[in-house]
């Protein structure tokens, strides 16, 4: 049984949800039962979400405010509440009241069972059947890519311990993949229903472009959850073949060249000569990154996005 955290970190992203803030925070502070904090991250918000945050501040001492100069996304705003966040056990939520605030004590009590990544899982859905089909289809690709068993990736409400957030960089469209970063770096993950409320405020921000981007970015986790730690066996392997039927080709061609053959004007010839170059450029580029991962590359959001602190 692991020690039961002290102190909760809720990470918030927000972006235009004015109306939604105050009864969230409400909802947070009856059910949290300990200490806490509760950083809400205006990612670019056109509306008044910035003054709505600043006045709970007023009121309450544990809301704290980081606002981008412009909208980043989900990931850019939840790597800088990671980065800026002090709990011992970290919850992300939604602001849009879709993640139920009472099923808080429910995350805290699977992390005090020794869990170090807690998942909702949206089991009855109330969004449109058009959101509902792609995501089920989603989920079922990346859990087949990734490995790691869970029922709803895209949901937000989850819990993580604080060496989970502290020891992963989530970019570009990554936070949907946060539990199979966890897992690739060995922590333990598991899932849990959650209720689901329908959109009271606003609309939703997501288009269809948001599928295309889940798209390419699958098959990023499918090449992290393999290669993360050795590229080189990835695009090793590439170039090893590549360059193996460019000499085959070429060595075919010298033989026929001494055979008394012309083989200069050949298109085999050009082939050749370019699978082995691409092969060569293969290894060469899973030596650098092989290189990169040696050095711990890490990618920092935190200056670079935030304008304002509370």
């Amino acid at each position: 049984m692991s020690k039961i955290a002290t102190k909760v970190s809720f990470i918030i992203p927000v972006y235009n949800e004015e109306e939604s803030l105050p009864l969230l925070h409400d909802g947070i502070v009856k059910n949290v039962g300990t200490e806490y904090e509760i950083i809400f991250i205006d990612d670019g918000s056109t509306d008044k979400s910035c003054e709505v945050v600043r006045g709970l501040h007023e009121k309450d001492n544990n809301v704290r405010l980081l606002a981008f100069r412009k909208n980043f996304g989900k990931a850019a705003a939840l790597q800088a509440g990671f980065t800026a966040c002090s709990g011992d056990i970290v919850i992300t939520m939604d602001a849009d009241l879709q993640d139920e605030p009472t099923e808080i004590p429910k995350f805290i009590e699977k992390i005090s069972e020794g869990y170090d990544v807690v998942s909702g899982w949206k089991q009855k859905r109330n969004d449109p059947l058009e959101k509902r089909l792609p995501s089920k289809l989603f989920n079922a690709v990346v859990s087949k890519l990734s490995g790691v068993k869970l029922n709803d990736f895209n949901c937000g409400f989850k819990a993580y311990r604080k060496e989970v957030i502290k020891s992963i960089n989530v970019y570009g469209e990554l936070h949907r993949y946060i539990p199979v970063l966890a897992y690739r770096k060995g922590f333990n993950i598991t899932e849990i229903s959650v209720l689901h409320n329908a959109r009271q405020f606003g609309k939703s921000k997501y288009g269809i472009k948001r599928y295309l981007r889940g798209f390419f970015d699958s098959l990023s986790i499918a090449y992290l959850s393999k290669y993360y730690d050795k590229p080189m066996h990835f695009f090793g392997k590439i170039g090893l073949l590549s360059g193996f039927f460019g000499f085959t080709i070429c060595s075919y061609l010298v033989v026929r060249w001494f055979m008394g053959h012309s083989i200069g004007d050949r298109p085999l010839l050009m082939l050749g000569v370019l699978l082995i170059m691409v092969g060569l450029q293969f290894f060469f580029t899973g030596l650098l990154a092989d290189i990169l991962v040696d050095r711990g590359f890490k990618n920092n959001y935190d200056e670079v996005h935030i304008k304002e602190r509370l």
